[in-house]
């Protein structure tokens, strides 16, 4: 690669000033911000009922969800990562005019064509490095699965949750989400193909 085609390196505080302009929504991976794509309204729907449901089940409760406006910052061995999940919920909140958490205790993304590799590998690594992080978990779009990984003694273990009539416990929130709630008017194709979508772009 090029000098001329090498991205330019970011330092944190030259992120957040451009994320403040809002001319873009984008993640900062160790000094490279990579702009983020619009999502499906398959998409948008799947994230919504979660965050639906999860505000009905907490409401009331010290751990409240945050939608995909919030991001989350991860400080992972002097490296600093800011990315913005589809869905968080946080039982320890930064103060109110922050504008980003660092203790989630569960994170949701749903995976798309142009997320995929991200969500399943860098970002699940980043998360899972996360102290407060209890559970992360990963939704297919067009198929009811989700990957779970659950935070045990041992260190993060993976349950694969499939099903329109199956449950997603989540006893360190005192609640669960119901796979027919999380896919509600969500139309079932007859495999897991998605539909294409604009990949990240770096700038």
């Amino acid at each position: 690669m090029s000098s001329a085609e090498r991205p330019e390196y970011f330092t944190v505080d030259e992120y957040l000033s451009l994320e403040d302009q809002g001319r873009s929504k984008s993640e900062y991976v160790d000094g490279w911000i990579r702009a983020m794509s619009g999502s499906t309204l398959r998409h948008n729907r799947v994230k919504l009922n979660c965050l639906v449901q999860l505000s009905l089940k907490l409401r009331g409760h010290p751990c409240q969800p945050f939608d995909s406006d919030t991001r989350v910052r991860i400080d992972q061995e002097g490296k600093k990562r800011f990315y913005y999940p589809d869905a968080q919920v946080v039982c320890d909140s930064n103060e109110l005019i922050s504008v980003f958490q660092d203790r989630p205790v569960l994170i949701i993304e749903v995976l798309s064509p142009s997320t995929r590799r991200y969500d399943l590998d860098e970002k699940m690594t980043a998360y899972l490095s996360i102290p407060s992080l209890q559970c992360y978990l990963v939704l297919e779009q067009h198929q009811p699965i989700t990957i779970v990984m659950r935070r045990t003694n041992g260190g993060f273990l993976r349950d694969d949750v499939q099903g329109i009539e199956a449950t997603i416990d989540l006893p360190f929130l005192g609640c669960s989400l119901a796979m027919s709630d999380i896919y509600d008017g969500i139309e079932f194709t007859a495999d897991c193909v998605q539909e294409p979508e604009e990949e990240y772009e770096v700038f």
